[in-house]
């Protein structure tokens, strides 16, 4: 009604590249069902076992018990068939329209909650909200950086504004640091690209990396140099440097994290495919739970790519094995966002924003108590200092006027003169 239109994609064969398996998200659910018919509870039961045998941390899920296993085996059904109750909902255009148009029309601060008796203005707020993506390599963060943009443009010939590689394997990969304004003319929001993540054989190096960007800030243009680059690389890195001279840019403290991970990676690590899918999977989680990338309880938000290239039952395992792997509710703060045109991806796009959004408003820092009470405390100094020099002025001024007069009734009286002393002079 009133021109609302309900977007389905059973049928329409240039949404994705199968179109017998659409996007599953919790923000972008469809009107579609899996070819493998997911209402059959046979099914649905194989899919829930595979869960339960699968790997986490390396180590067998095993159970003390035929009860732990059944309640273990019902808790990872049910969240499983959560997921996939999301496709069962439909997508309204106008529905799309509005959603676009809050983030469009966001400031930061905008969706503060106000608890705790604090207000808006009780809060440290940025003029830019800063979104950090980091990922391994090969995740897909440029290509989201792209797919996000070029869901805020109506330009649909402008072109990509972030480099993607196309084959990681001798792709340069990103290496400077950089800042994308989300819309281009905009200035209240802004995604960060960056140098991926390496392999969980150098922990230290990505924590070492992570922690510099989380509590140094980030600027555009930046680069930096690891540890383990070569002699050639680092060559090579520097000559890019001196050419780019990005490094007068201003300096942004990070309010919120994207992580972006290659959902047929983990996909393969979940069917034991090789050590370095597994690999794969242990950067992830040992990544994704650094302290550094967490706002107090707050862990990032977790993207997955290339859903394209699987089928729909295959997207919603990784989607549910990465939420039990990483302690975060699958349907909820995680985002299956694959590279093709179709509402349901652009669905996921705003609801992954807007997740991360609200988040990185409620966790904007508080203005400092003690910095509060100190600018107080001189105010109050500074309003005692200046009534006591008006009044040791005022009474200076007094006391000079009183000196002044006393020297006028002090001031001496001329002798009268005796003329009959000095009448020989005539």
């Amino acid at each position: 009604m009133g021109g609302d239109s309900i977007v389905s994609h059973g049928t329409d064969e240039g949404f994705c590249l199968e179109e017998n398996f659409p996007l599953l998200s919790s923000h972008a659910p469809l009107a579609v069902r899996d070819n493998l018919d997911l209402q059959d509870e046979d099914s649905m039961m194989k899919v829930g076992n595979g869960l339960a045998c699968s790997k986490i941390g390396g180590e067998n899920t095993h159970f003390s018990s035929r009860v732990d296993f059944e309640v273990n085996d019902r808790r990872r059904l049910s969240m499983y068939k959560e997921i996939l109750q999301c496709c069962e909902l439909e997508i309204h255009s106008n529905d799309l329209k509005r959603e676009k148009q809050k983030i469009l029309s966001y400031r930061p601060g905008a969706w503060i909650e106000q608890v705790g008796g604090l207000k808006s203005c009780d809060y440290d707020i940025p003029k830019t909200t800063c979104l950090l993506l980091v990922g391994p390599s090969g995740s897909g963060k440029s290509s989201l950086i792209n797919r996000i943009s070029k869901v805020f443009e109506d330009d649909k010939f402008a072109p990509v504004r972030a480099q993607e590689s196309y084959n990681s394997l001798i792709g340069d990969g990103t290496y400077f640091l950089q800042e994308y304004m989300i819309p281009r003319d905009s200035n209240s929001i802004c995604l960060y690209d960056t140098r991926s993540l390496l392999d969980n054989s150098h922990k230290d190096e990505n924590i070492r990396m992570l922690k510099r960007w989380m509590t140094k800030g980030v600027h555009h243009g930046e680069l930096l140099v690891r540890n383990t680059d070569n002699q050639t690389l680092r060559q090579s890195l520097e000559v890019k440097a001196y050419k780019k001279g990005y490094f007068s840019s201003k300096t942004r403290k990070v309010n919120f994290v994207i992580y972006v991970v290659n959902g047929l990676l983990v996909l393969k690590a979940l069917q034991n495919a090789g050590a370095l899918e597994t690999e794969y999977v242990e950067t992830i989680v040992s990544t994704f739970n650094c302290p550094f990338l967490s706002f107090k309880d707050d862990k990032p938000v977790l993207v997955f790519t290339h859903g394209d290239l699987l089928s729909f039952s295959d997207r919603a395992l990784v989607r549910a094995h990465l939420g039990s792997l990483l302690g975060i509710p699958p349907s909820k703060q995680i985002f299956d966002i694959p590279d093709c045109d179709c509402p349901a991806t652009e669905s996921a796009i705003i609801g992954m924003l807007r997740y991360s959004l609200a988040h990185a408003d409620r966790n904007f820092p508080q203005k400092s108590k003690v910095m509060n009470k100190v600018h107080k405390i001189s105010l109050s100094l500074c309003m005692i200092f200046l009534i006591l020099g008006i009044g040791v002025a005022m009474d200076l001024a007094q006391n000079r006027k009183a000196h002044v007069a006393r020297l006028k009734l002090k001031a001496p009286r001329s002798n009268p003169i005796e003329w009959h002393k000095i009448r020989h002079i005539w």
